[in-house]
């Protein structure tokens, strides 16, 4: 069932995101923290396994959805920028999927073989979402390991980059 309604409780949860993002940077303490970001990451899984068990998907839950995932990641990965936990390079390297997937979407806004796409979520980014909702609680729990989670992030963004990028090319043949 497609419905446009905000007030559906998938879309209550991912807009819990919002509230979460907001209290990442005022708590300092470090079991507060993880239990913030345990909280981000169930809420990510919880707001798509509610919306598909109860059929209550909606154009306006599927751009809360990723909204709230990108607000949440960028707040807590540049709170953790600038208390000195990553590096800017690291924090570049985090948000590198975010950066290419917005230019990505303006570019195919703009030329017009490409405006009749559609972004869809794909495997890649949710994979790359998850990844880097894993990534938060390491770099907090263990800096010495913040080198080896943003790798991985940064690998997986780079393979989420060419899926999409071969997904909107083979949207462009299509037109």
């Amino acid at each position: 069932m497609e419905r446009d309604s905000l007030a559906t409780l998938p879309n209550a949860i991912s807009l819990s995101r919002l509230f979460l993002a907001a209290l990442f940077p005022a708590v300092h303490e470090h079991d507060l923290r993880l239990l913030i970001l345990a909280a981000a990451g169930l809420t990510d899984f919880l707001d798509g396994w509610l919306a598909r068990r109860r059929h209550q998907f909606s154009r306006v839950g599927a751009l809360i959805d990723p909204f709230a995932d990108r607000i949440f990641i960028f707040v807590a990965i540049g709170t953790l920028l600038l208390e000195g936990k990553v590096t800017t390079l690291q924090y570049g390297v985090f948000l590198l999927r975010d950066i290419a997937t917005a230019g990505a979407f303006v570019i195919a806004k703009s030329v017009a073989s490409l405006r009749h796409a559609t972004f869809k979520a794909r495997f890649s980014g949710k994979l790359a979402t998850v990844l880097q909702l894993f990534a938060l609680p390491v770099i907090v729990i263990d800096r010495r390991s913040t080198p080896w989670a943003v790798l991985v992030v940064g690998v997986v963004s780079l393979i989420s980059i060419a899926d999409y990028t071969v997904a909107l090319w083979r949207a462009r043949e299509r037109a």
